[in-house]
């Protein structure tokens, strides 16, 4: 049976589908269809819809709270490795970065190689002598500058 994150993202992933790339929900209305709570809907949308994984998502405040998604195509590496980077905040998760380039791997955007090397700078165990308050602002520096640096060659 497939985990309720894994179906939310396919039931908007179906309705960017339907909509021609883009898709505009209510998350309490979505929240009620999946049966779940709308800080769930929230999840899936910072985790599997960010501008790294070829979404752009738009949210309103007021207005019933709905969020707008949008499918971005047609975009080269670099374009796509500068939505990456846009999208990357002040600091970075370990899983966050390694969905990312999973990401960017999978829509060619880097090599497979490439990707790795990169998840092994910024991974937990790389940065283990860095104090845990601040190795998430680390990662996610090291990890904008890897991928400019990929931009470059």
């Amino acid at each position: 049976m497939a985990r309720l994150v894994d179906v939310i993202e396919q039931m908007i992933k179906d309705m960017v589908d339907e909509n021609d790339g883009t898709a505009t929900i209510c998350r309490s209305q979505l929240a009620e269809q999946a049966n779940c709570v709308p800080s769930q809907i929230t999840y899936v949308l910072s985790t599997r819809f960010s501008g790294g994984s070829g979404y752009i998502v738009e949210s309103r405040r007021g207005g019933g709270g709905q969020i707008t998604i949008t499918r971005v195509s047609h975009v080269g590496p670099a374009e796509y490795l500068k939505a990456i980077i846009d999208s990357v905040g002040d600091d970075l998760s370990q899983q966050q970065a390694k969905n990312l380039l999973m990401n960017a791997v999978s829509v060619g955007a880097m090599t497979s190689k490439e990707g790795t090397a990169i998840m092994a700078a910024v991974s937990d165990r790389a940065l283990a002598r860095v104090d845990s308050d601040i190795r998430a602002v680390l990662r996610a520096d090291i990890f904008k500058h890897a991928l400019l640096g990929l931009m470059v060659t």
